[in-house]
Order: C-alpha cells, then sequence, then structure tokens
C-alpha cells in the first residue's frame, strides 16, 4: 500500500504513521530525512539537492520526487510506503503523478483548529534536558519544573497560539487544494482525530481497511 498522509501541524500525523508503518512493514518516508540522506551519501541527485541549499534555494520538485524514486526502490519498500511531508502542493502532486508514482490512499488526519491550538500552546519543553511536557495531558509534577533534571520548562515560540494560527492558515491555503485534487480521483479519505491517540489509529486503520 502506498500512501500519503495530509494533517495539519499538531493534527497527530506522524504519530499515526508510526502506527500504520509498525501495523503494515511499510517504511515512513519523510522528505527532509530522505534529503538529508541523499546529501549524506553523496548521491547524483544529492548533490544537486546540496548545491541548491547551499546557495540558499529551494530544492526544485524535479530533484525531490527524484530521490523519492531512488527510495522508493530500496528493498524496505517494496511492499509499499507512507510519504510525510510531501506533497504539499497541487503542483507536486501533479509532478509526482507525471513522474509514475503510483499513490493508493490519501489519508488526511483532521482535527478542528480550535483542538489544535489548545494542545500546541499547551507543550511546554525543558530547558534543560529537553523533555516534553503539556499543562493539561502531561503536567509537570511541579508547575514549570522538569521531572527528570529540575531546569525550567518553557513554551517554545512556535507553539505560541499566534504563530500556531498563523501556521494552520498558511497549511490551509496551500493544502486545501491538494485535498481537492486528490478527492477528484477517489483517492481521499478523512478520519477525525480523536481525545486519545488510540482511538484516532482504531479509525485510521479501518479507513485503509487494516483493521483486525
Amino acid at each position: 500500500m502506498n500512501l500519503i498522509l495530509l494533517g495539519a501541524p499538531g493534527a497527530g500525523k506522524g504519530t499515526q504513521a508510526e502506527a500504520i508503518s509498525a501495523k503494515l512493514g511499510i517504511p515512513q518516508i519523510s522528505t527532509g530525512n530522505m534529503l538529508r540522506e541523499a546529501v549524506k551519501n553523496g548521491t547524483e541527485l544529492g548533490l544537486r539537492a546540496k548545491a541548491a541549499m547551499d546557495s540558499g534555494d529551494l530544492v526544485s520538485d524535479e530533484i525531490v520526487i527524484g530521490i523519492l524514486k531512488d527510495r522508493i526502490a530500496e528493498p524496505d519498500a517494496a511492499n509499499g510506503f507512507i510519504l510525510d511531508g510531501f506533497p504539499r502542493t497541487v503542483a507536486q502532486a501533479e509532478a509526482l503523478d507525471s513522474m509514475g508514482v503510483r499513490i493508493d490512499t490519501v489519508l488526511e488526519v483532521y482535527v478542528p483548529d480550535e483542538r489544535i491550538c489548545a494542545r500546541m500552546s499547551g507543550r511546554r519543553v525543558c530547558e534543560g534536558c529537553g523533555a516534553s511536557y503539556h499543562i493539561e495531558y502531561k503536567p509537570t509534577t511541579e508547575p514549570g519544573i522538569c521531572d527528570k533534571c529540575g531546569c525550567k520548562t518553557v513554551q517554545r515560540a512556535d507553539d505560541s497560539p499566534e504563530t500556531v494560527l498563523s501556521r494552520l492558515e498558511v497549511y490551509k491555503e496551500k493544502t486545501a487544494p491538494l485535498k481537492d485534487y486528490y478527492a477528484q480521483t477517489g483517492k481521499l479519505v478523512t478520519v477525525t482525530g480523536q481525545e486519545e491517540v488510540a482511538d484516532t489509529t482504531k479509525l485510521v486503520f479501518e479507513a485503509l481497511g487494516i483493521a483486525d
């Protein structure tokens, strides 16, 4: 099964990608990780990507999809893969199609904006050891103090309510057309994220037809 996962920042799609990967034994392919690996390995496309990044340019869709095709040709992707973070635009989806990359299902994990804001604005990170907490779902024993090392916990700048709302707007602007694109092909399925991760996973497995 070849999958694309869509979901706003904080919707929990990364967690669901891990669950699908474990269930089906197929790799979760992150565009960022894939690019870094190609650069590290010094492949022809990796060198072209490095040249673009070093000069401050965006890596072209042609290079990214070329690296993707190399990645999904590896043995661990023989039975399928999960794309996380690509495509982000209709142009990238069209390029993916034109280069012959077959996609079976596009799964969207949908969570309302207000719940995402509550989730993300409640996150706290330890300044010392980097441990993650949440003021509602995973609070520290002593408010503002890390349970592990005793350092102060802080809110990251990109988890502030204003920044979260801005990131959601950007996501909607770029991804809404992408959802329409895949809806027209009949490949889009949407699952609403639940309060409990296990409940969302159950819905995801049912939507993909892989429930026990």
